[in-house]
């Protein structure tokens, strides 16, 4: 049976880091078109779509998604996810929030400089926005954190997963579509967006389960090893 449960992890990481792969290599395919200038036609023909779309309600609709990805806020939850984590004795799990929070928000501000792209200018704004475009901050640290919290609530609540994680991507991808509603994004900044947060995600839960199977086999071979030392008689 542990030789099976093995094989499926092993299974899952693999599946895992080909997602990854895969995120990263859409990630550079979209920067190269961004170098390159060729993405400006796609990008502006769809905002000025969604410009078309505009009423006071959903503009309201909007500022909430939008709100929901505040950099700033999404810190804010790491720092209280942690602690609950840390009061529950789950230092793993609160290690990793704090290291996913962390290397997201880091990881975004070093590619914005590297591009240094600017925003959208299509209409006035009615949000403040500042330093660069590319890729989105919403996108890719909404991803990271919701999706880390998604899924450590489908681990502790096992029967409502599909029901959490299928929240949990309609979240994401309203604060995405809510950075392009806005005109504050280009498309392809919450496409990169979104694909540098896969790949960090996954990268941060796999690197989680790996330390917790490490940790068991480890607390297992100190349980057996004490168990030969003190044979009952």
């Amino acid at each position: 049976m542990r030789s099976k449960i093995r094989s499926l992890i092993t299974i899952i990481r693999l599946a895992g880091l080909a997602v990854a792969a895969l995120g990263m290599w859409g990630f550079a395919t979209i920067a190269e078109d961004v170098l390159e200038k060729e993405s400006y036609a796609f990008d502006s023909s769809i905002l000025l779509a969604l410009r078309k779309l505009h009423t006071p309600l959903r503009d309201q609709i909007m500022l909430g998604f939008t709100f929901l990805g505040e950099p700033k806020l999404l810190l804010v939850i790491c720092l209280i996810l942690g602690i609950i984590l840390l009061g529950r004795n789950h230092r793993s799990e609160a290690a990793t929030i704090a290291f996913a929070g962390g290397g997201a928000i880091g990881l975004n501000l070093l590619l914005k400089k590297l591009f240094a792209r600017d925003r959208p200018q299509l209409w006035e704004h009615i949000v403040n926005v500042t330093f660069y475009s590319f890729p989105s901050g919403h996108a890719m640290i909404s991803m990271v954190i919701y999706g880390l919290l998604g899924y450590f609530l489908g681990a502790r609540f096992p029967k409502q997963r599909w029901s959490i994680y299928g929240l949990t991507v309609v979240l994401i991808a309203a604060i995405g579509l809510s950075r392009l509603y806005l005109g504050v994004h280009w498309p392809t900044d919450v496409i990169a967006g979104y694909t540098a947060g896969l790949v960090w995600l996954i990268t941060c839960i796999i690197t989680l389960e790996i330390w917790k199977e490490l940790r068991s086999l480890t607390t297992a071979s100190k349980e057996e090893f004490l168990s030969q030392g003190n044979p009952r008689e």
